[in-house]
């Protein structure tokens, strides 16, 4: 598994060998976080420019706190699509759950804000059960809104059994993330998206697209999307590299379906076109 500075390396090697229309080829990033944190040393202007540069067209954005991503919206509404994040800070993520003014706090929050979405929630599964889950999928659900599941497999059958028809994206292709595990959730429920960010060595060992995933790729071309997950700093300092060893992969598949990993799928779920 490459790490660090060797990640960058191999990266920017494939940036190099890249066909240059590829490499201006537009991507949808659906899972970007701009948080307290990052505002601190980018600028909405150098997230922009960061967009630019790696012709992204769109982002989904998701933060801690919330403000954040409205400020970044609020700086670019025409190319980001903010993700209303519930968590205050990194704290947050392990007890959320337990937190029973969310569910208010959500439902306020999708009434007045920008928000076209929910997410990222980390869950697993002993608690999938948390009444304060299950109202708030349940307010998503009903504003017809996507939900960012960052979970185990079980949470993502608690979830359509509390919302059978939810546009579920699934961060990360689950906890477990096998060609085979994930083939058959994808059968299972049909409005479940794949979200791939941070798996791309998984995919694409040493940069070779691996055979199991290109299968699942091209049998199940309108259900993945891609995305950057720039959780940390260090992934918005790296961001270039990592765009460009999601073009190598990509450039692994056939045209229809890279675009559609790339861009189409995620247009369709967000309702964007050039």
């Amino acid at each position: 598994m490459f790490t660090g500075y060797r990640l960058y390396l191999y990266c920017l090697l494939a940036l190099l060998l890249l066909p240059s229309a590829l490499v201006a080829g537009p991507v949808f990033d659906t899972h970007l976080h701009y948080s307290a944190a990052d505002a601190k040393i980018l600028s909405p202007k150098a997230v922009i420019e960061t967009l630019d540069r790696n012709a992204i067209s769109y982002a989904v954005v998701t933060g801690m706190p919330a403000s954040h991503v409205s400020d970044l919206y609020s700086y670019a509404p025409e190319r980001i699509i903010p993700m209303l994040g519930v968590y205050r800070d990194h704290a947050d993520k392990a007890d959320w759950h337990e937190d029973v003014s969310l569910p208010s706090y959500v439902e306020t929050e999708l009434e007045q804000g920008p928000w076209r979405g929910v997410g990222e929630l980390h869950l697993f599964a002993r608690d999938r059960h948390s009444p304060v889950f299950m109202r708030i999928v349940e307010l998503v659900y009903s504003r017809q809104l996507p939900m960012l599941i960052h979970g185990d497999p079980v949470v993502i059958d608690t979830v359509y059994d509390i919302a059978p028809k939810i546009q579920l994206i699934w961060a990360h292709a689950g906890t477990f993330p096998y060609p085979d595990l994930v083939a058959d959730y994808l059968q299972r429920y049909p409005t479940l998206l794949i979200d791939l960010s941070m798996r791309d060595e998984r995919i694409a060992p040493q940069g070779r697209l691996d055979d199991a995933w290109y299968e699942l790729f091209v049998t199940y071309p309108n259900r993945f999307v891609v995305g950057v997950d720039t959780y940390s700093a260090s992934r918005w300092q790296a961001f270039d590299a990592v765009v460009a060893g999601i073009h190598h992969w990509l450039s692994q598949l056939p045209d229809d379906v890279a675009e559609k990993l790339a861009y189409g799928n995620a247009e369709a779920l967000y309702k964007k076109s050039e």
